[in-house]
């Protein structure tokens, strides 16, 4: 999952040769899963037609202020909504005229009045001939659309319209993406920062074909670990066994079965990460002996003698350096003393608390109903909601921490 799905894009086109470039531009964003909308200056409409565009972004494409269906009948094109629909706007190709425009105010087409309007980050991405782009007065437009906050994709170096080679080629529109993404991450709040999820049941072996396991999904932590790379961190989600999926380049998922094999994967990252939530459901017993072969059903009752699984949250508070510790408790009775008990043994920073009395909240739900409680015993309640606006709650208890 990229950093842009979810999020509104407003493409700018103008009237360069690498405006045929835009139509793969509106692919990968709609790859990426954001929603995507053209304004193009009316020029640019002899190099790539708004019927392409349209198709690829499934939104109309707005050109001028006015779209004359009919006479009687004429529709405003608003570019203060434009301006204000959009989270990030990229302007590609910027021409030389555009950019001249852009840096000097002049509002002459719909696509500069969208520009002037916007409240979101707005990245141009230059598109000319070598000694058009080397001029002083395009290297002034854009060293003053660079003051303005603008964010400016340099240009590649190559082949030109002319024939000419050098800079001045718009780029390729997979580093475009690229380069938004990144830029965006860098403003994250967790950006720079590691953070290890644990998700989902383990499952401890009785026999080659039986185990001891419970009713996790897994949900919950990948939801977390969700949250965590659309704020701008690195992270790696160690995972039992879970039908849950996920795809998001800054995610580095380890699959596991047993609590021992959890152990060691948490053990082995720990002491690389800023933030840690153990959020994983991980049996505390198995069984002593597993039996080499399949338990036949030849006895009315079976006997299996238990021992306690590592606890991996107890083990982690005791290495514990500068790590932002978080853990789960699951509770059915006396959820706030026992939540804070082993808050406080297991030296904990935050601890999440879930109560199976609660409806809505538990396993295998697609909701769920949390109160988290700080190590000063700071007490916040949250009703019932989606896990994925869970994770966002959680993580906004952890910011208000690290950076109060």
């Amino acid at each position: 999952m990229s950093v842009l799905s979810g999020k509104n894009i407003l493409l700018g086109v103008t009237a360069g040769i690498a405006a045929y470039k835009t139509a793969h531009l509106v692919r990968l964003f709609i790859k990426s899963g954001a929603q995507v909308k053209v304004v193009m200056t009316p020029a640019s409409k002899d190099f790539v037609t708004p019927l392409t565009l349209a198709t690829l972004s499934k939104n109309p494409v707005y050109s001028t202020f006015f779209d004359k269906n009919e006479e009687e009948n004429e529709e405003w094109n608003s570019h203060v909504e434009l301006g204000l629909w959009a989270d990030y706007m990229l302007i590609a190709p910027a021409t030389a005229n555009t950019l001249s425009k852009m840096s000097n105010g002049i509002c002459d087409n719909l696509l500069l009045a969208s520009y002037l309007s916007a409240k979101c980050p707005v990245f141009f991405a230059p598109a000319m001939d070598l000694d058009m782009y080397q001029h002083p007065a395009t290297s002034k437009s854009i060293t003053k659309l660079k003051s303005f906050g603008n964010i400016f994709i340099p240009p590649a170096s190559g082949e030109l319209a002319s024939g000419l080679v050098g800079e001045g080629r718009m780029e390729e529109p997979k580093n475009i993406v690229a380069f938004m993404e990144k830029d965006i991450i860098k403003g994250l709040p967790l950006y720079g920062k590691k953070v290890l999820i644990t998700a989902g049941p383990t499952y401890e072996a009785i026999d080659p074909v039986r185990f001891i396991g419970n009713h996790s999904s897994g949900k919950m932590g990948f939801e977390l670990a969700k949250k965590a790379a659309n704020l701008g961190a690195e992270v790696i989600l160690i995972s039992g066994p879970s039908s849950e999926t996920i795809s998001n380049s800054l995610i580095k998922r380890m699959d596991v079965v047993t609590a021992e094999q959890m152990y060691n994967e948490a053990h082995k990252y720990f002491y690389l990460v800023d933030i840690a939530i153990l959020s994983a459901a991980v049996s505390d017993y198995k069984p002593k002996e597993i039996a080499k072969n399949k338990i036949k059903k030849n006895t009315p009752t079976l006997s299996l003698e238990l021992i306690k699984t590592k606890d991996i949250l107890a083990s982690l508070g005791v290495v514990k350096k500068n790590q932002f510790l978080v853990g789960f408790a699951l509770e059915t009775n006396n959820e706030i003393e026992n939540a804070i008990a082993k808050l406080n043994k297991k030296n904990l920073d935050l601890i999440v608390l879930n109560s199976l009395n609660d409806k809505g909240a538990g396993f295998k739900k697609e909701t769920n109903k949390v109160t988290i409680i700080d190590k000063f015993k700071n007490i916040s309640e949250f009703g019932l909601k989606s896990k994925a606006e869970v994770a966002s709650d959680i993580f906004n208890e952890i910011l208000n921490k690290l950076y109060a």
